[in-house]
């Protein structure tokens, strides 16, 4: 060999013709005291070491940009359904008196007004409507001054002599010997539709139970769903009812519970006694 410095010199990059001879000579790969070919190199440590953090320092920073923008909830859009919160019991005294047994002395917001509205759907779907004496009870404790007149002719005309034979009842709403008149109404729900300081508009989602218990019943109990709408008034120390109205539903699908006796609905409904609303 005649040029060691022309080592690496041809196309072989390091393991081709040597110095022009002719020769070749074959470099063993794990030789480390080959005297032809450049020791392999070994990684370098720093090189893995810098690609490790890099990598750690991104995955810092994926987290706190995750985080960061949890921070700053986007604002719902108008198809947005309301959250849980919304809908949920607010936990608020509702009242802080009554007027006879009608509860009274709402808050002059819009859960006084919700919590008046509810209270008064349950009044107003009593079995009290069905006796005069006590409908117009119930009328003078919840109409406004403006428009009590109008209510009770309404009321009067809904409850007539007719309705009460045509369910059975007799003309001051009692129940035949032996049987059980129900009607009771139980808020689900209530929503405001408008609210203005002195009025508002609420609905109330009602589930009733409405009938006649007993064997010989035409008309036995059963149960419904519908929405009272009530106009309030502020009357400077209450909410106090404009006017009503109702319609069915929503009606969700019918359960598998199995149909109680009559006996069994009579009992219940003499027993367990109703509620005070609160929104």
């Amino acid at each position: 060999m005649s040029t060691e410095d022309q080592y690496g010199g041809g196309a072989g990059g390091g393991y081709g013709d040597i110095g022009g001879t002719g020769q070749t000579r074959t470099r063993l790969p794990d030789s480390p005291s080959d005297p032809y070919g450049t020791p392999r190199r070994t990684p370098r440590a720093s090189r893995s070491l810098v690609t490790v953090v890099g990598v750690v320092v991104l995955l810092m920073a994926a987290i706190a940009f995750a985080n960061r923008s949890g921070d700053t909830p986007t604002p719902p859009s108008a198809d947005t359904p309301p959250s849980p919160a919304s809908t949920t019991a607010t936990g608020t005294r509702p009242v802080d008196g009554k007027n006879g047994t009608i509860p009274a002395g709402f808050a002059q917001n819009e859960q006084g007004a919700q919590s008046a509205a509810s209270n008064y759907a349950v009044t107003l779907g009593s079995d009290g409507m069905f006796n005069a004496a006590r409908r117009h009870t119930i009328v003078d404790a919840l109409a406004d001054d403006s428009t009590r007149a109008k209510l009770q002719a309404g009321f009067d005309a809904d409850y007539s002599a007719g309705l009460l034979s045509q369910i059975g009842l007799s003309k001051d709403g009692a129940a035949p010997t032996g049987s059980t008149f129900v009607s009771r109404t139980v808020p689900v729900g209530s929503k405001i539709k408008n609210f203005a300081g002195e009025a508002a508009s609420v609905d109330v989602w009602c589930i009733g139970m409405f009938g006649l218990t007993g064997e010989k019943s035409t008309r036995p109990v059963t149960n419904g769903w519908f929405t009272i709408s009530l106009n309030l008034k502020w009357n400077g120390s209450d909410w106090k009812v404009l006017e009503t109205a109702q319609k069915t539903g929503p009606t969700p699908v019918t359960g598998d519970n199995p149909v109680s006796t009559s006996d069994e609905i009579g009992k219940a409904v003499t027993e367990f006694g109703g509620f005070t609303y609160a929104r």
